[in-house]
């Protein structure tokens, strides 16, 4: 075997196996999802509990709105996948957000139109 011959087989290997890598997996997928319910729960919560006024969740459902917006972006600019990059971008601007609930949360504002328990 000629040097070219070893040259073509391997690259026709790793050429493949790099784009299997750089796909979103169903786990990554699933934990992306399974963060933004989750969140969306605790929003949810602190309404109807009144931990947060309606002018704390408005702003926090519009925060989650430009997340998942630019999750269809990132995900359309790939064929449907999210690069290590995108995960770790949105991963980023899931913990700061989740840091703003935590902070609206427990703040004195509260809803006064819930009764407290």
């Amino acid at each position: 075997m000629n040097i070219k011959t070893i040259f073509l087989a391997a690259s026709l290997v790793a050429f493949p196996a790099t784009s299997v890598f750089a796909q979103t997996t169903y786990g990554e997928r699933h934990h992306i999802a399974a963060r933004k319910g989750y969140q969306q729960s605790r929003i949810a919560q602190g309404d109807r509990s009144g931990q947060l006024t309606p002018h704390e969740t408005a702003h926090l459902e519009r925060q989650e709105r430009g997340i998942n917006r630019e999750e269809r972006g990132m995900r359309a600019q790939d064929n449907g996948h999210l690069t290590a990059q995108d995960r770790h971008t949105l991963a980023r601007q899931q913990n700061v957000e989740s840091a703003r609930i935590y902070r609206d949360k427990h703040n004195a504002a509260t809803d006064p139109g819930v009764p407290p328990r």
